[in-house]
């Protein structure tokens, strides 16, 4: 059976290649699906709708634009990895873990021990809350290979 697996959360670092890389070294029958992860395409895609004043509805744009791609990756997905990084604070890798608990899809949580009281809601649906790549790719070989 193939997988696919929505990988939600931080764009600031290479977490997603170091996960996609490990499951196809070991060649695990798996999908992967992202969002839109360079920084600036992200916060420009409303653009296309008409420039803004205001940075308010330009980050309204976009994210309504992003949320399309979002969506149906997270719809499509048997399972959702959602990153949190140390670098920025993810409130849409927050919004996304609800919304894959919402559909009733399961979802690996990966984050610093110090963020587990800022997210221990979020951590509470989880059905895994690791705390490197390693640990969330173990998981997905597990699940997908049995092994």
């Amino acid at each position: 059976m193939n997988w696919t697996v929505y990988l939600s959360g931080e764009i600031h670092s290479e977490w997603r290649e170091e996960i996609m890389n490990g499951a196809k070294a070991e060649n695990l029958p798996i999908d992967f699906l992202t969002p839109v992860t360079v920084h600036q395409a992200s916060d420009d895609a409303g653009d296309v709708l008409g420039l803004e004043e205001k940075q308010f509805w330009k980050d309204h744009k976009s994210a309504k634009v992003n949320a399309i791609r979002i969506k149906k990756g997270i719809e499509k997905s048997d399972v959702v990895v959602v990153k949190f990084g140390e670098k920025y604070r993810q409130w849409n890798a927050a919004f996304d873990a609800g919304q894959a608990a919402a559909l009733g899809i399961p979802y690996i949580v990966i984050h610093p021990e110090e963020f587990t009281h800022a997210l221990k809601e979020v951590d509470a649906q989880a059905m895994a809350t690791c705390q490197t790549n390693a640990q969330a790719l173990h998981i997905l070989k597990y699940v997908s290979t049995q092994k």
